[in-house]
Order: C-alpha cells, then structure tokens, then sequence
C-alpha cells in the first residue's frame, strides 16, 4: 500500500472524525498528510470539539501505524478512498459518504446495479419464501443483493444470492476482521471464498459493533444500491433506518406486503401509506428502477479488449490502479509489449495514464 493510505487510516482511526469533518480537513489542507500533521490551533481553527481534538492527539500518539498497515497487508483487506476511480459511485453520491472502504473481497463494476434487501431479524416462513423468490430473481437478471449481514432477511439474502450464482456485498457495523454474529461468519467465509462479492465497512479493523452503529452503518447498504426492499418489518423495526435513509438519498423504496394479523407487517403496510411501492413480484422492482435500460447503458460503458495481450492486461488492472513494473511482473509479457500496448491503449481511450506511469481502466 502506499504512503498516502497510511494517513487515510491514521484519521480513520480517530475516534469521532467522522465524514463531514474529514471533508474540513480536506478542504482546510493540501492532501491527508498535512491533515494527519494538524496543530491544535488548525483544529480549533475548523471549531472542533476538544473532544475530538483531544482524541486526534491522543491517536497520533499512540497509533502503531506500520503495524495497522501491516495488519490490513496480512489480511487482503483493500482500501477504497473516497478519492479514488474505484469508489463505488453510487456510495458517493450520498449526503455524507465514508471516506474510507475497508474491502475483504471485491467491488466490481457489475456491482453498480445493486438492490439492499433488509427486513425482519425474527422473519416468518413467508418472509423467508420472499426473500429467496425475489433474491433468486434478481439475481437471474444480474443485480448484486446488498445487506447487512444479520439474522433473519440479512442471511437469508446472502445465502438465495449465492445458492443462485449471484454477488454479494456485506456491509458490517464492525471492521471487517469481525464478523458478528459470529455463526454468520460462515457466509462472509462463503463470499470470499467463493469470490462473489465483498464484505465491507467503514471502520478501522478491531472495531466491535455497538448498537449506534448500526443505523449508521444503514446508510451504506442503501447508498450502495438502487433501490431498497423491505420484506417484514414491526412498527419500529430498525429497517425503517435503512429505508429512511434510502428516501433521504433519493432512491427508491419497496415493500412486501403480509398478512393483515401479523406484527411484522405493520413496519411494511405502513411503508407502502408513505409511499414505498408495493411489491408482489420481482417485476415490480425491475419496472420500477428502469433496470433494463440500466444495464444496456452500464455494458456500453465496458472496455473490450482487441488483442490477447489488452485482454491481459484489463484482467490484471481490474478495478485497481497499478504501476506499469506491477503490469509487467503479473503479466508474464516483456517490458516492449506492455509498454506498447498500454501506449495504443490508452490511445483507444481504454486505460488512462494517471501519472508516473501509473494505469487503471478508463470508464
């Protein structure tokens, strides 16, 4: 990893710097360094808290940083910045996005087209029956299914998604090297393993999930997709964060209908009084997000290679940024070839030199 991640993590790692004082650092200095180097009088200076400036002292001076960075090496876990190419657009489009992604696993383009499903910790038979009907659907017409990893409509998702061949993305109210419930640990197993998706968060990694992390961390599986899907939910169930922060980030809602006798159908029924579209089958969803069309328009956007040795070359950049020398050790090609084919390449407009021969896919 490079120099400059290290500084994401270290401002990471301050407890209470969150996305909106991370953007006045930002603006306030050139670069995350200078930030991570800020004087107390710069901190007063964005009027912060001397809370949260007595914490940004105290995790500059007892933040093992190589050790944290060593940590994320041995665990695969890659980082995402708010800056770069590869943050999911969608996540960023929202009122206030993580700056950072911590990613066991990987996000891919594909996963652009994305539903979250959430519902009920405590579902019914009917809410099981639902979610592998709809998930198995929407996974037959290419979307990635997005939630939270939880008991109930959480797991249920995850495992209809990737019985069906389907993506995943995970996102925790944890790090990602802690995976709770741990008995669902098996399935955040099965994603990576399987190489199907990600599991995600925003924290630094040792983070435990307590219970106000949670409706924060909602904001990230409704951002990262189109459209939201409730299936069981009581009155004052927990996924009314999610579908409330869906509607403040101006993505569509849906929900399922139950029975008129059943508690857990109250948090759905009153969903569909405010508004949120009634689902009966996974045709209303498809209908409603366009998803057609979506498709068509994120296939066009794809870079096609021409040559075997383009074809090589895509495959090794991905999603990632890499030095030309890292092309040309993954590639098995000589020095002339990558040299000469990422220059006609990028002529063709299908990668770009963001500087210091460092490449990533142009899109």
């Amino acid at each position: 990893m490079n120099r400059e991640l290290q500084y994401w993590v270290a401002l990471n790692n301050v407890d209470g710097l969150g996305p909106v004082h991370f953007h006045q650092l930002l603006q306030y200095f050139d670069g995350v360094e200078a930030a991570w180097n800020a004087t107390v009088s710069d901190l007063k200076q964005l009027n912060f808290r001397e809370k949260l400036i007595d914490n940004f002292l105290q995790t500059r001076k007892s933040l093992g940083l190589k050790t944290r960075m060593d940590q994320l090496g041995k665990l695969g876990v890659k980082l995402i910045t708010i800056s770069s190419q590869r943050y999911p657009p969608l996540l960023k489009r929202i009122y206030d996005p993580p700056f950072v992604l911590y990613v066991r696993g990987e996000i891919k383009k594909e996963d652009e087209l994305a539903i979250a499903i959430v519902g009920s910790r405590k579902m019914t038979r009917y809410g099981l029956d639902v979610t592998e009907n709809l998930v198995q659907n929407l996974v037959a017409h290419g979307l990635t299914i997005v939630s939270g990893l939880a008991f109930g409509v959480d797991v249920a998702s995850h495992r209809a998604a990737l019985d069906a061949g389907g993506r995943v993305i995970a996102v925790l109210a944890s790090g990602v090297d802690i995976i709770t419930p741990t008995s669902n640990s098996f399935l955040a197993e099965r994603i990576l393993e399987e190489k199907r998706g990600a599991v995600i968060s925003e924290h630094p990694l040792g983070t435990t999930p307590f219970r106000h992390f949670f409706p924060v961390r909602n904001r990230i599986i409704s951002g990262l997709a189109l459209g939201t899907v409730v299936i069981e939910a009581t009155e004052k169930s927990g996924t009314a964060h999610t579908a409330r922060a869906a509607l403040e980030q101006g993505r569509e809602v849906f929900a399922v209908p139950g029975s008129i006798f059943s508690p857990l159908s109250v948090g759905t029924h009153n969903l569909i009084k405010q508004g949120a579209k009634l689902v009966n089958s996974v045709e209303d969803i498809l209908e409603e997000l366009q998803l057609e069309a979506r498709s068509l328009k994120l296939e066009a956007r794809e870079v096609v290679p021409e040559t075997k040795e383009e074809e090589i070359i895509l495959e090794i950049l991905g999603d990632d940024e890499l030095h030309i020398d890292e092309i040309i050790q993954k590639s098995d090609l000589s020095t002339s070839t990558v040299t000469a084919t990422l220059t006609m390449m990028e002529m063709k407009g299908k990668v770009k030199n963001l500087g210091n021969q460092v490449y990533r896919i142009a899109r």
